[in-house]
């Protein structure tokens, strides 16, 4: 190896690093975004085509509960990915949901909606680019010590 690869090296390695945080903060930023559009288009899906009915929960967790319900037309509906916004339902609860008439698997908790996922996803977006940025900055700073 020449003498001037060797520097060049160190330089390359954290400029890939820098990169990789850079994309790395911006996927999970687009990750985070196309979830709250997702929950967005499951209201404007279910508000379109809204029914409503009592169910009971039957397993309650702080990302999935499980609830059954039963619709006009006499079926009871327990949905495999469970209810929309289930944080605090306690099992045995009964609450009342809104759901998509046409699929009645798209169901949410009565009364919530997108808004209840954006503060969540705002502090994911702060923890990642807080973390990123800081991470970038030791970075930028390793550099510049390497450089004098």
């Amino acid at each position: 190896m020449s003498e001037t690869s060797q520097p060049t090296r160190p330089s390359t390695r954290l400029r890939r690093a820098e990169v990789s945080v850079l994309i790395t903060a911006t996927v999970i930023s687009v990750l985070v975004g196309l979830l709250v559009l997702a929950a967005w288009r499951n209201d404007y899906l279910i508000s379109t085509d809204k029914g409503s009915a009592t169910a009971e929960v039957l397993s309650a967790g702080r990302l999935r509960s499980a609830v059954m319900y039963v619709t006009p037309d006499g079926e009871t509906h327990n949905p495999k990915v469970g209810v929309l916004y289930p944080t605090n339902l306690t099992a045995g609860e009964r609450i009342r949901v809104e759901y998509r008439r046409s699929d009645p698997d798209l169901v949410r908790v009565e009364g919530r909606d997108v808004r209840v996922a954006i503060m969540p996803a705002l502090s994911v977006l702060v923890v990642v680019w807080g973390v990123a940025l800081s991470a970038l900055w030791l970075l930028s700073r390793m550099g510049r010590r390497r450089s004098q």
